[in-house]
């Protein structure tokens, strides 16, 4: 005898349900295809069904997202391929394109972290998702109204080039530093949602030296590219976090770009973090990696030739 479906009601309201389900529910057919689950809707109340619990935590889980995501005016998701991400990958929130879910084992590691944690240092080479992965829970959380504000920050440091040859004034000398933050954004939020958050100011990206005297309340706040800070920096930017933030440091200690005599803050930070209820750090390694297939190659001949070169 098959066991009664389980039901869960998540009420939201009117305007949210018909931008999720278009007039008269005609997109039902197509969330209940999305979710796996059985769709019921009254007034502003969806119902869903499942016989599986855990399939109805998953679907649960996406319709909440869903709604969030209409809430903010953001375009349907059934507007290209849908994307489940496949048997078992943890699902993170619904990006511009596709739905985005954790690629690896070390990434479910990241992400249950900092559902944890309110500090995660995440470490690990090029390619392996830290700026992406961090940018996408910082949104689910903003979605959820978990925080109130996302705070992206990455220290202007060069890279074998000095900010002062540059041309431009102070903004258009640090905006290639923040490129990467905003390509991560731009992936997973409309560009006309972006605008009105960073005119709302519940999306800031920003240079590092602008953080000195700030306390970030009910925030994400992620600090990218952490192996360029000092370790006057670091104390700095961790002690910007105020009451109801979530924080995540990222960096990878193999393309530190300080002078040599500087020593890196985040190499630092385990040794005097250490036993801080609250804290965790993730490692990521080559077997993380989620760029092009040659990335993974290149990590690990630039690991041996610097191992044997003493490096």
């Amino acid at each position: 005898m098959r066991k009664p479906p389980i039901k869960k009601q998540i009420a939201s309201d009117q305007d949210t349900v018909l931008k999720l389900l278009g007039s008269q529910f005609k997109d039902k057919r197509r969330l209940e295809e999305y979710l796996g689950a059985a769709v019921h809707v009254r007034n502003s109340t969806i119902t869903i069904e499942e016989r599986s619990r855990s399939k109805l935590e998953r679907a649960e889980k996406l319709l909440t997202d869903l709604l969030s995501r209409a809430m903010f005016g953001d375009p349907p998701f059934f507007q290209g391929p849908f994307d489940r991400g496949g048997s078992g990958r943890q699902y993170i929130t619904a990006g511009n394109r596709r739905n985005i879910f954790l690629k690896t084992k070390g990434q479910e590691r990241f992400y249950d972290a900092v559902q944890k944690h309110d500090l995660v240092f995440v470490i690990g080479p090029a390619g392996t998702g830290k700026t992406y992965c961090a940018v996408a829970m910082a949104v689910q959380c903003l979605r959820q109204r978990l925080v109130d504000r996302i705070i992206l920050v990455r220290p202007a440091v060069e890279a074998g080039e000095s900010l002062g040859f540059l041309p431009g004034n102070l903004r258009d000398k640090v905006e290639p530093y923040l490129a990467p933050l905003y390509d991560a954004l731009y992936d997973i939020l409309p560009r006309d949602t972006i605008a009105q958050h960073f005119e709302e100011k519940t999306i800031e990206v920003s240079p590092l030296a602008y953080m000195r005297g700030r306390t970030l309340n009910n925030a994400f706040i992620i600090l990218d590219e952490a192996q360029n800070t000092t370790l006057a920096q670091m104390k700095m930017f961790l002690t910007r976090m105020g009451v109801g933030s979530k924080a995540v440091v990222a960096g990878d200690v193999t393309q530190i770009d300080l002078a040599s005599k500087k020593q890196s803050g985040l190499q630092a930070m385990e040794g005097v973090l250490a036993g801080i209820e609250g804290i965790s750090f993730v490692a990521l390694d080559a077997g993380d990696v989620v760029r092009h297939r040659l990335v993974k190659d290149i990590i690990a001949a630039y690991g041996k030739f610097e191992g044997a070169n003493g490096q």
